[in-house]
This record gives structure tokens, C-alpha cells and sequence, in this order.
């Protein structure tokens, strides 16, 4: 019996040590970056973290189905950019997966932004970001992005983590139709009802929040954050 518990354990060790090789061995093959993200990487940075000082946005921990359908309106006219058309137009469904699926499962780690809000910003910022302007039929960034901002799959991503200059020029862009493919048309038809003064308020309110715990990975909820 003993002879036959001990068989049992060290097989049971077995099989769980190499488990545990096979679970370590695939988050290594995917930490390796795809050949295609070499080009990424210029604007994006090696981890995906972006540049805010550029505009560049953060990729690190955003739904994969979220990016996958980025590259794919870039590639198609619908986002207009030209930097962006010029890489996505010649990627296949297969290359566009696969950089979606990497940068989604890269790990978003942050340091909380240095800026502050000005002072005359600060409060319609903060209401416009949580509770909207129900009178203006404008509804609070968090209702579809999330508490703290930080994004719901697959359809909307992190508000968190982005620079000012590139939450503005998002919301620019949908206002005059250079970028299109939102879920019901509701950030074109939301931006329309934003005066510049609401868009500068707002993006500069977001971008000046520190990192909430499902951005910095302590969870998964928030859209691929890891």
C-alpha cells in the first residue's frame, strides 16, 4: 500500500511539475513579440506602453477584439490616420490577430501621471467623466468605460493611461467623422454635443487620474489588463 502511495504521489508530481513547465513554457513563447510588432514598437514602445508625450496611445492590456477592430477600420478608411492606414492596410486577418492577441496579453504597468487639472477645468472634468451632463444628453465617460475609466470589453476601451492630447483628439475625431465604427454611432453622436471647452475639461481630468488597481493588472474585468 505504501509502495503503491508513493508510485501515486511522485506520478502526481509528475504530471503537475510538468503542467506547471507546459503553463510556464507557453507565457514565455507568448511574451516573445511577433515579428510584426517590430514596426509597432517605434510608436508604441517595446511594451506596449505608448508615449503619451508623442500621442501615441497605450496597446498593453486592451481587448484584443478591440485592437483587432482598430487595424482593421484604419486598414479600411473608417479611422483615418495616415501613419496607422499605411501599417494596417497591408496586414492579413492572421497578422492583425496575432498583434491583437499580444498586446492585449501584455502586462499594463503605469506610473500615476505627474499632471494636475487646472483649476477651471477640474470641476467639469470630474462631472462630465462620472456623471455626465443628462441636460446636454452627454452620459458619464464611466458608464461605458468603466469605473475609474479603465474599460469594458470588447467594445470600450481604457480612458486611463492615455495622454490628454490623444482623449481629445479621439473625441475631434469623432465629432467630424475622420474616425467611425463606434458601437451604435454613440461616440459620434456624444461628441457632437461636446463643446470644446467639455472635451478639453474632460481629457484633462482623465488623463490626469492615477492608475486605477484593474489597469495596473490586479484584475482581468477591465478588458485584457493582466
Amino acid at each position: 500500500m505504501f509502495l503503491f502511495r508513493s508510485v501515486f504521489s511522485l506520478r502526481s508530481l509528475f504530471w503537475s511539475t510538468g503542467l506547471a513547465v507546459m503553463v510556464v513554457g507557453s507565457a514565455v513563447a507568448r511574451a516573445a513579440p511577433p515579428p510584426e510588432a517590430a514596426s509597432c514598437a517605434a510608436c508604441h514602445g517595446a511594451q506596449g506602453a505608448g508615449q503619451a508625450a508623442a500621442n501615441f496611445p497605450r496597446l498593453a492590456g486592451l481587448p484584443a477584439s478591440y485592437l483587432a477592430e482598430q487595424l482593421h477600420l484604419f486598414a479600411s478608411g473608417q479611422r483615418q490616420n495616415a501613419i496607422m492606414s499605411g501599417m494596417a492596410k497591408p496586414l492579413s486577418s492572421e497578422q492583425i490577430k496575432t498583434l491583437a492577441d499580444y498586446y492585449s496579453g501584455l502586462p499594463v504597468s503605469m506610473a500615476a501621471p505627474a499632471q494636475t487639472v487646472p483649476a477651471d477645468l477640474k470641476s467639469r472634468g470630474e462631472q462630465l467623466a462620472m456623471l455626465g451632463d443628462w441636460k446636454a444628453g452627454i452620459p458619464a465617460c464611466f458608464r461605458c468605460h468603466g469605473p475609474g475609466g479603465v474599460g469594458v470589453a470588447p467594445a470600450f476601451p481604457a480612458l486611463t493611461g492615455q495622454s490628454a492630447t490623444y482623449l481629445d483628439q479621439q473625441i475631434t475625431a469623432w465629432k467630424n467623422g475622420t474616425r467611425s465604427g463606434d458601437p451604435q454611432g454613440l461616440m459620434h453622436t456624444i461628441a457632437l454635443r461636446m463643446s470644446d471647452a467639455d472635451t478639453k475639461a474632460v481629457t484633462a481630468w482623465l488623463a490626469a487620474q492615477k492608475p486605477e488597481a484593474a489597469v495596473m493588472g490586479k484584475t482581468n474585468q477591465a478588458g485584457g489588463a493582466q
